[in-house]
């Protein structure tokens, strides 16, 4: 039978009154602060999928609580952005009022499920009273010299019509909708993120994430170690040669003599168009077409392909003129965007050499001798063809060359600066304006951003204005630039009139920090309380999504340690412990609307009771594994609480009657194993355990009411509401420590000496296969085992010969090879 809802709201009702989890934010003597992603509030309704999540995260939580920590679980919604705006245009609700639709239901289904959230702390960050901080971070950062407006080529997305930040590019295809992504060029707004590409590696190594986490921020920074070298450029059409320069990261300057000419990407000749350098119409189609072939993953963009752009380098090893190719071989997430071409010392400019039948150079050489290359040559040798190095190792060539060439040591990074332009509605206007007239006069709050102003702190937030047409259309400028009264506002240096920054910043900003804001969410005066926050954090627990590895939480690290910097904040990792959860499908297919197995868990709740979902959920695999979500195994955690139910009708008349040491043993072992799996975010083992240890109590004439206290302790984190409505009917016992709720009760303590065990059964093996299980004293050293074994009966026919081998695992086998 399920559970009820009236017992559940009964319980929700006195947590709610005694405020079990409202922890006094600046008296707490045992702070400890368990966070989930900010969640996303999908107007379909919350997914089962988060579901496993938000309890995983509330289960540890609950066990902390009861181990003695003031736990502060918060809960929030992150609810601008793209996907919001997109289904509001779908359905054709204005995505202001959708957001309250949305927001009371996905808060009623968070409230059914049973978490210990500190509800008195929620927020949203369409809230104008949070934005209003986003918006002052913005702000800092342009202060700071943080924050920088430059025309670039960037990612476009033709279906969201936007940008997107190269974190938000997989395989050439938007994240948020899959449509093709193209490059356009636009005034845009950075974050210098790329400033702090070294202190987010080195961060890596100060904190405890999963390992497959870190390898992907490692890999999206992208150091590498090498020489920058200058190529002063010639023949760039109306401009003096050598003029200008185009900069080259390479980790082989040993071989600068065979430049024979130079490579750039596609993305890197749009620069040099739209500079007015390349003019050849030939170079500016295939520029065109490059790219957008790349975006769309189309297989042309496979193969070298490439077009002189009518522009020359000069190498300044020989000063030699090397012409400059667009080519599609080269990325522009590497260095500089342009590489030297060595075709004899590089596979890839062998093969663009030989199809463009450009010159092939040898200036390696694995015997001093030049040779007829058939292939490239990337080894080490003697350099020849080379001046005044010939004969020189090639290794030891590298800090000489570079020198000799005017370049200098270049530590690379793949990392481009966090692109926060959107050019959509739904989203906190970028708190920036725009004055002609003062940057005519070169005038500005800085002097490398003429005309350009930050709006006063005391006139934040920059409200979103309620505009009934909201839609993008594709311009490159956001819905905002249509109304007139948003844009026109007075210049806060010459007060004569000016225009606002149109565009909204990108929904990860709002993520970025709104752990801060949780501690203190009706401020007004201050985005937080640096007491509060140095009680707080960094955050103790932090679980969420693998999917966002380089997009949120390398963007909430960042800032972080830009809080550092400003002196707000004295940590620089916000999250310090970090776990992933694992993705669920049902019954083996990934959910999803065109399959029809999406998963509503209103359905499941109302039919089967939260526990029973709480519990199957948990039960399915460790938090940070998948799992499949089968109707039939629900059914399974419904029985399970029943027969809890059940069990209460068996406890002792009295506290007299003991347990049997066997039984004694089992509940100190649960005990154990229990905290450590569920601190390990193993709750299905921590299940198991449970569903062992009632199948013993169940075994008993009586059950004695401390072992089911003990029990339902150690069920509590798991099914809060069965746990704490069997926990209140033994308030009747005289001795029962009278807890105001069972997760407020201390977490039971196992005796290590009553677990224990004097013997155990040593299995022996013999080539693999069991030939006896002998009793052995725990703690029986190899050498010891060994002489027992020799000289037991039984056992001696297999010692004719001495084994070649012995295997030993303390405690548990013992396996001779023979």
């Amino acid at each position: 039978m399920a559970q009820s809802k009236t017992l559940q709201n009964k319980w929700i009702k006195l947590w709610r009154k005694n405020k079990v989890y409202e922890p006094d934010l600046k008296k707490v003597k045992n702070p400890f602060y368990n966070l989930m992603m900010f969640p996303y509030p999908s107007a379909e309704g919350l997914h089962i999928g988060s579901v496993r999540t938000f309890t995983g995260v509330d289960i540890y939580g609950r066990f902390k609580r009861m181990q003695g920590h003031d736990v502060f679980e918060p809960i929030g919604l992150d609810g601008f952005g793209i996907n919001s705006e997109n289904y509001a245009l779908k359905i054709g609700k204005h995505p202001a009022k959708l957001a309250k639709i949305t927001e009371k239901n996905f808060y009623r289904q968070l409230d059914a499920i049973g978490n210990g959230f500190a509800w008195n702390e929620c927020l949203e960050t369409y809230d104008a009273e949070y934005y209003k901080w986003t918006q002052w971070i913005f702000v800092q950062m342009f202060k700071k010299g943080l924050a920088y407006r430059k025309k670039s080529p960037v990612n476009w997305c033709p279906s969201c019509k936007t940008v997107l930040a190269d974190e938000q590019v997989l395989s050439g295809e938007c994240e948020r909708c899959n449509s093709a992504v193209i490059k356009k060029d636009l005034e845009q707004w950075f974050f210098k993120i790329t400033d702090y590409a070294e202190r987010l590696l080195e961060g890596l190594e100060r904190i405890d994430w999963p390992d497959q986490i870190k390898i992907a921020q490692r890999n999206w920074i992208g150091r590498s170690e090498g020489y920058s070298i200058t190529f002063p450029l010639v023949g760039i059409p109306g401009e003096e040669n050598r003029k200008h320069s185009v900069d080259i990261f390479t980790t082989r300057p040993d071989t600068l003599f065979g430049v024979t000419y130079i490579a750039i990407s596609p993305e890197l000749g749009l620069e040099w168009i739209d500079k007015g350098w390349i003019k050849k119409e030939e170079a500016i189609k295939y520029v065109d077409n490059s790219i957008l072939a790349r975006s769309r993953k189309e297989k042309s963009s496979e193969e070298k392909t490439g077009v002189f752009s009518g522009i020359y380098g000069i190498n300044p090893g020989n000063q030699e003129k090397v012409p400059i190719w667009i080519s599609n071989y080269v990325l522009s997430s590497y260095g500089t965007g342009a590489v030297m071409g060595v075709p004899a010392h590089d596979e890839r400019d062998f093969e663009f050499a030989t199809k463009f039948d450009l010159s092939i150079r040898e200036v390696i050489s694995r015997d001093g001798r030049d040779h007829d290359l058939r292939q490239a040559y990337a080894g080490e040798g003697v350099l020849i063809n080379s001046g005044k190095f010939n004969g020189t190792n090639s290794e030891n060539a590298k800090e000489e060359i570079t020198k000799f060439a005017g370049g200098g040591k270049k530590i690379n990074y793949r990392l481009r600066d966090w692109l926060v332009s959107r050019q959509r509605y739904w989203g906190p206007p970028i708190p920036m304006i725009f004055c002609k007239a003062c940057g005519d006069a070169g005038r500005g709050e800085r002097k490398d951003m003429s005309g350009w102003y930050s709006v006063n702190e005391k006139e934040l937030p920059v409200k979103l204005p309620f505009m009934e047409n909201y839609k993008p259309d594709g311009t490159g400028e956001s819905p905002l630039a249509k109304s007139k009264k948003f844009v026109r506002a007075r210049c806060p240096k010459c007060k004569s009139w000016a225009s606002r920054e149109t565009d909204v910043s990108d929904t990860f900003l709002d993520s970025s920090w709104y752990y801060f804001r949780y501690l203190d969410p009706k401020d007004k005066t201050r985005p937080f309380d640096r007491q509060i926050i140095k009680k707080w954090l960094p955050v103790n627990m932090y679980i969420g999504g693998a999917e966002h590895a380089v997009l949120h939480l390398l963007y909430v690290r960042f800032i972080a340690k830009a809080f550092y910097d400003w002196k707000l904040i004295g940590f620089d990792e916000p999250f310090p412990k970090f776990r992933i959860n694992g993705l669920i499908t049902k019954d083996g297919a990934k959910m999803s609307k065109s399959r029809g197995n999406i998963v509503n868990p209103d359905d499941y709740i109302e039919k089967f009771g939260v526990d029973a979902v709480r519990m199957y959920l948990a039960f399915m695999a460790p938090l940070g594994e998948g799992g499949d979500f089968r109707d039939a195994g629900i059914s399974g955690t419904t029985r399970f609480l029943a027969r809890v139910e059940k069990l209460s009708e068996k406890l002792a008349k009295t506290s007299k009657e003991g347990l049997s040491e066997k039984m004694e043993r089992l509940l100190h072992f649960s005990i154990k194993k229990i905290g450590e799996d569920i601190e390990n975010l193993h709750f299905n083992t921590a299940i198991s355990q449970l569903m062992i240890l009632l199948n013993s109590l169940e075994s008993l004439p009586s059950v004695p009411w401390q072992a089911y206290e003990i029990f339902l302790k150690l069920l509590a984190p798991l099914a809060p509401f069965t746990s704490e409505e069997y926990y209140q009917q033994l308030k009747k016992h005289k001795s029962f420590r009278k807890e105001l709720s069972v997760h407020l009760g201390p977490w039971p303590k196992y005796e290590a000496k009553k677990i224990a065990l004097e013997s155990f059964k040593l299995i022996v093996q013999i080539n693999g296969k069991t030939r006896a299980a002998l009793d052995m004293p725990v703690g029986i050293t190899e050498k010891d085992a060994e002489k027992r074994i020799f000289e037991d009966e039984n056992l001696k026919k297999y010692f004719s010969t001495s084994p070649k081998k012995t295997i030993f695992v303390p405690d548990r086998l013992i396996n001779f090879v023979i």
